[in-house]
């Protein structure tokens, strides 16, 4: 036999999932979501209830117990039901962390098995019962303090029916209908309580699908933290920590390490002449020059306006010089025009090498001098120092 309280709201595990990941403080969607499933749960425990008097009326047939005992279990799961829709309906439960009201329904349901098996004592095993089913559908939405409460109150009324009465609680099975209702009622019992440990089992799958997508979304905000959203570099806070990282892999293992401070010259006049989107994209197809043309172990950062550093770990002072009079001259060679016709854009850059006495402010420092020295030459070069 089933009850009320028994049917778990037929909605989808990936709805749940939502509900146990949303805050309290609920959107007007997800509190219409939440509104939903409960409707949804009413209306199974409607029919949970409809199946239970079913089975009483097995019993009743067979002259067992009186025909209003279905009727009477019938309608009290109605009421018991209809109670919380309305308080379901008039928003009482977004009140609470938990909408459910699940220890109000647990308490009233068991409840109402207690009311029917002091009774009709003499198929009391069968409301018995189907206090598991209530318990493992709380079981589903209850913390620890909720589940030590209502267990605590069923055992209260299990003391009072056993050790305070001398009730004959029994199962009927003197019939053959007798014991078709009987099997019927555990049948049912058992189907439902299997059918809640699969969807607890279908609702951690999705949980744990879910936690995987969060921990790539959280991977992806952090990436998304280091990089410039315009070009794609990293950003001028990550590319400082990249290179006071490399400065001290540098020094520990002894290796050359050279950075090249970038710039885009005449930049303003670019901006000025052909507007501030046309500007955007000349700095994203130079990033991606760049990053078409650096070693995966390069590391490419925007600097600050139109201005981009370029860490090279292991290279001495010759190669990086090289590796940038390329760069430079794939720049200046780049067709331009397509973003305004008689475009051009040259980059000047200046290189310097790892000193044992250099901290990251002083690289930095040496690196800007040595771009200021192209620049003072007329741009369109590479300077070292």
């Amino acid at each position: 036999m089933s009850t009320a309280a028994t049917s778990f709201p037929e909605r989808n595990a990936a709805e749940v999932a939502d509900l146990v990941l949303t805050p309290e403080a609920a959107a007007p969607e997800v509190r219409a979501r939440r509104t939903r499933q409960r409707r949804q749960m009413y209306i199974g425990q409607v029919a949970s209830y409809s199946l239970g008097a079913s089975v009483l009326l097995l019993y009743a047939f067979d002259g067992a117990i009186s025909l209003d005992v279905a009727s009477l279990f019938w309608f009290g799961g109605l009421l018991t039901i209809g109670t919380f829709a309305v308080l379901s309906e008039a928003g009482v439960g977004e009140r609470f962390s938990d909408h459910y009201l699940t220890v109000f329904q647990i308490s009233a349901h068991t409840a109402l098995q207690f009311v029917f098996l002091l009774s009709v004592p003499t198929i009391g095993i069968t409301f018995i019962s189907v206090l598991f089913l209530i318990f493992a559908f709380g079981s589903l939405r209850m913390t620890s303090a909720q589940a030590m409460l209502t267990w605590a109150i069923a055992t209260c009324g299990l003391a009072a029916v056993f050790l305070a009465s001398d009730l004959p609680i029994g199962l009927p099975v003197a019939t053959r209908l007798q014991r078709t209702a009987s099997m019927l009622c555990f049948v049912l019992v058992i189907g439902q309580c299997a059918f809640l440990g699969l969807f607890g089992a279908t609702l951690r799958k999705v949980l744990y699908r879910r936690s995987i997508e969060l921990k790539a979304a959280y991977e992806r905000i952090e990436e998304l933290a280091e990089l410039d959203e315009l070009t794609g570099s990293y950003n001028r806070r990550c590319i400082m920590r990249l290179l006071d990282a490399e400065i001290e892999k540098s020094r520990q293992a002894s290796t050359a390490c050279a950075i090249a401070l970038i710039d885009l010259d005449w930049f303003k006049r670019i901006n000025d002449a052909h507007g501030h989107p046309v500007g955007d994209e000349v700095l994203r197809t130079f990033a991606i020059t760049v990053f078409a043309n650096i070693r995966p172990a390069d590391c490419f950062g925007r600097y600050g306006g139109e201005e981009f550093l370029l860490l090279l770990p292991g290279t001495d002072g010759e190669a990086a010089a090289c590796m940038l009079e390329r760069l430079r001259g794939i720049v200046a060679d780049l067709d331009w025009s397509a973003f305004s016709p008689g475009m051009r854009v040259t980059i000047s850059a200046g290189v310097v090498t790892l000193r044992e006495s250099d901290t990251a402010d002083t690289f930095l420092a040496r690196a800007d001098s040595a771009l200021y020295s192209a620049k003072a030459q007329g741009r369109n070069r590479i300077s070292t120092n």
